[in-house]
């Protein structure tokens, strides 16, 4: 499993507002920093997955507790 740099809570939010929070602190991290965000609106399961391929990111997957870890690629 994957020890994220930084976890951006985002419980309780309705996608797109996951999707948008991690588009928003990703720039900030280095390139190879993981970031987990934590969202349970179900949607974010083919949301940022999708986010990331359109973007370049590399998903890394889900991750305990309603999460899903994202590297910065770019």
């Amino acid at each position: 499993m994957t020890t994220p740099d930084e976890v951006l809570d985002c419980l309780g939010q309705r996608c797109p507002l996951p999707v948008i929070a991690l588009a928003r602190r990703l720039p900030s991290l280095p390139v190879g920093a993981v970031i987990r965000v934590l969202a349970d609106d179900p949607a974010a399961a083919v949301d940022i997955p999708a986010w990331c391929r359109m973007r370049q990111q590399e998903f890394l997957g889900a991750a305990p507790g309603s999460g899903y870890d994202v590297r910065r690629s770019t």
